[in-house]
């Protein structure tokens, strides 16, 4: 099996995944406090990169402040357009210890430390500097969920390409620990009921304001507990979980209301990449034709290095 498609089994590292989705919380929410808002919380996510995932350039007081998990040498990062830079290793420790090694790296480098103290998403989520239970870390899973994140980011980016509309970047949504990319149709949405816990409603109502169609990647958790790609539209057309989707290991998850593909699925065919493309685009198809989008308008071509697209 290629290097870039490796095996990732949810349950042996589910508690070091645990300890992770809540560290990306903590840096994710640095970003937000310092960011100006986007629509849809675009301003908050993260983004892999060459050795982990990264905030990008976040604005504050001393220029600008990068914050970067990497998932190779195992650091949490910090670097700023000044030139200071400090580092931390990532290892067992407590949310409490690494919220508290978070904040001291902002200060050390210039930055503003503050940020909201309690997770999101999380159904009674302790707040990080009272979570002072010792939280063990399995860098080798790490480092294969980091290159599992490589892969998938590549499809999901040439997905991307195909889409004349507004489509959101590939980032990843540290409430939910998701890696994601969504289409819209331009269309308004009905008003979401909101009800996601630990979230409040208008951040809800604000993210699905507009109709979607969202596809993405869980390394496992909740009711799900195996790595999964999925695919859900909002708001979930009449029809939409009766559809036909590639490739056949696909399937309707009628509690969650979202199509999934378990990555082994995906990881164990000949072709991994094809294999997840035809999802993403068997699942967006059945959205759209379910909803009434507009195709002829908002699609086009996937993208090819040095071409511009033809007219």
């Amino acid at each position: 099996m290629r290097e870039g498609w490796p095996e990732i089994p949810y349950l042996p590292w589910r508690d070091t995944c645990s300890a992770l989705h809540l560290y990306t919380q903590i840096v994710g929410k640095y970003r937000l406090a310092r960011t100006p808002w986007v629509n849809h919380s675009w301003h908050a996510t993260l983004y892999p990169n060459a050795r982990g995932l990264t905030t990008g350039l976040v604005p504050d007081r001393s220029g600008g402040i990068e914050v970067s998990f990497d998932l190779i040498d195992h650091q949490l990062v910090g670097a700023c357009t000044d030139g200071r830079k400090t580092s931390f290793a990532l290892g067992p420790m407590s949310v409490a210890a690494f919220h508290s090694q978070f904040l001291e790296l902002i200060r050390a480098i210039g930055g503003t430390p503050e940020l909201d103290g309690s997770p999101n998403e999380i159904p009674d989520g302790v707040p990080f500097a009272e979570d002072r239970v010792e939280r063990p870390y399995d860098a080798d899973a790490v480092n294969r969920f980091f290159r599992a994140l490589v892969s998938i980011s590549g499809v999901f980016q040439t997905f991307r390409t195909a889409y004349l509309g507004k489509v959101s970047p590939v980032h990843l949504f540290w409430g939910s620990f998701d890696l994601a990319v969504t289409r819209f149709s331009g269309r308004r949405a009905p008003l979401h009921p909101g009800g996601i816990p630990s979230l409040p409603d208008d951040v809800t109502r604000e993210a699905y304001s507009h109709e979607v169609s969202s596809a993405g990647f869980w390394p496992g958790g909740g009711s799900v507990d195996f790595p999964a790609f999925y695919s859900y539209a909002y708001p979930a057309p009449a029809g939409f979980g009766d559809a036909q989707v590639a490739p056949e290991a696909a399937y309707f998850d009628k509690t969650l209301g979202e199509f999934l593909l378990p990555y082994d699925a995906v990881r164990q065919t000949a072709d991994p990449e094809a294999a997840l493309l035809a999802f993403l685009e068997s699942t967006y198809r059945a959205a759209a034709q379910s909803a009434g989008w507009d195709v002829a308008a908002l699609e086009c071509s996937i993208g090819e290095p040095r071409r511009p697209r033809p007219l």
